[in-house]
C-alpha cells in the first residue's frame, strides 16, 4: 500500500525517540529552523559595524572638534531660531490648511476653485522662490494699507519695518506648508465613513459640532502620521531660511564654517545631529498621539516602548528558565 503525500516529511521532522518517550506536556517544542533570517542578520550586523567602526575612527570627521561645537552658545541660539520658525509655521500651516481643506470640500464653487487655485500654485513654486520673493516684496509694494477696497486707506504700514526676517520665514513657510497640510487634511476628513456623517446628521447636531466632535477626532487617526511627515520635512525646511539673512541652525552652521574652515565637517556634523535629535523627538510625539487616537479603533493599544522592553525581559527569562530546566 503506497504511503500518503506527506508521510516522509512527516517521519523526517517527527522528534527523536526519547522526546516521544515522554509526557505530551513535557515534550520541547523545537522551533522552525530560518537559516536565510541568520544569515541576513549576519550580514547586516558586520555592515553596521563596518559603518561605525568607520564613522569613529576616521580622523576626518574631527570628533574632538565636534564635541568642542556641539553646545557652543551660536549653535544654541540658531537651535532656538529653527525651533521658533518651526513651531509657528507648523501651527500658522496646520491652521491653514484646515481652512483650505474646507473650502475644498465646501459647496461653494468660488472657495473650491480658490482652494485648489492656491495649493496648485504653492505647491508648485519652490519653497526657496517663495522666500526670496518675499524678502523683496518691499521692492513691489512699499507700503501696505486697510480701508475700502479701491477706496480710500485708513491705516498704512511700512513693509519694510513690518516683515523682518523672522516675520518673511515664517510667513512663507506656513504658506507652503498650508499648500501640503490642506491635501493631508482634507484626505483624513474623506477617510471617514460616511455613516459618521450620516449619523450624525440624523441626531440634527449642528454642522460645526459634527466635524469638532464626531468627524475631526476620527480623522485625525489618519491625518497624525502624514502630517507628521510634513511637519519632519517642515524642521528641515527651515535650512533655506538662511537665504534669508535669517541665521538658523543651518546658517549658523554655515556661517561659522566660513569663519573656521577647518571645521566645516565637523560643524555639518553638529547641525546633522541635532536636526537628527529633533526629528526623532518629533516622532516619539507621533506615536503617543497615534496611540490617543487609537483608543476605540482597535481591539488593544500599541505598547509603548518601555512596555515593550519589559516585555522582552520577561520572555527572556522565562526562555533561559525553559532552557536551565531543560
Amino acid at each position: 500500500m503506497s504511503e500518503p503525500p506527506g508521510a516522509t516529511v512527516a517521519l523526517a521532522d517527527a522528534p527523536p525517540a526519547d522526546e516521544q518517550s515522554k509526557p505530551l506536556a513535557a515534550q520541547r517544542v523545537l522551533p522552525l529552523r530560518r537559516p536565510g533570517r541568520w544569515i541576513a542578520t549576519a550580514v547586516v550586523l558586520i555592515l553596521a559595524a563596518q559603518f561605525v567602526h568607520g564613522l569613529t575612527t576616521n580622523p576626518f570627521y574631527q570628533w574632538d572638534r565636534f564635541g568642542y561645537w556641539f553646545l557652543r552658545p551660536n549653535i544654541l541660539d540658531g537651535l532656538l531660531i529653527t525651533l521658533e520658525v518651526a513651531a509657528y509655521s507648523a501651527v500658522l500651516g496646520l491652521a491653514g490648511g484646515i481652512v483650505l481643506a474646507l473650502a475644498r470640500l465646501s459647496k461653494s464653487p468660488v472657495l473650491r476653485a480658490v482652494s485648489w487655485t492656491y495649493i496648485w500654485a504653492l505647491r508648485s513654486i519652490p519653497l526657496i522662490v517663495v522666500l526670496l520673493f518675499l524678502y523683496n516684496f518691499s521692492a513691489l509694494y512699499k507700503t501696505l494699507s486697510v480701508g475700502v477696497p479701491f477706496g480710500p486707506a485708513f491705516l498704512s504700514f511700512d513693509e519694510s519695518k513690518l516683515a523682518t526676517d523672522m516675520v518673511v520665514a515664517v510667513i512663507g513657510l506656513s504658506l507652503n506648508e498650508a499648500a501640503y497640510a490642506a491635501e493631508v487634511v482634507r484626505g483624513g476628513i474623506l477617510s471617514v465613513d460616511q455613516g459618521q456623517h450620516e449619523a450624525a446628521a440624523a441626531l440634527g447636531l449642528p454642522k460645526s459640532y459634527q466635524f469638532t466632535k464626531i468627524v475631526f477626532p476620527q480623522a485625525l487617526r489618519s491625518i497624525t502620521p502624514n502630517y507628521v511627515n510634513q511637519l519632519i520635512g517642515l524642521i528641515k525646511s527651515t535650512s533655506l531660511v538662511f537665504y534669508v539673512s535669517l541665521l538658523d541652525l543651518f546658517g549658523t552652521a554655515q556661517s561659522m564654517g566660513s569663519t573656521y574652515p577647518g571645521d566645516i565637517v565637523p560643524l555639518l556634523l553638529v547641525a546633522t545631529v541635532w536636526y537628527l535629535i529633533l526629528t526623532s523627538v518629533v516622532s516619539v510625539i507621533q506615536f503617543y498621539v497615534e496611540r490617543y487616537y487609537a483608543r476605540g479603533a482597535t481591539r488593544s493599544l500599541p505598547p509603548t516602548p518601555l512596555q515593550k522592553l519589559r516585555t522582552g525581559l520577561t520572555d527572556l527569562r522565562a526562555r533561559i528558565r525553559r532552557e536551565a530546566a531543560v
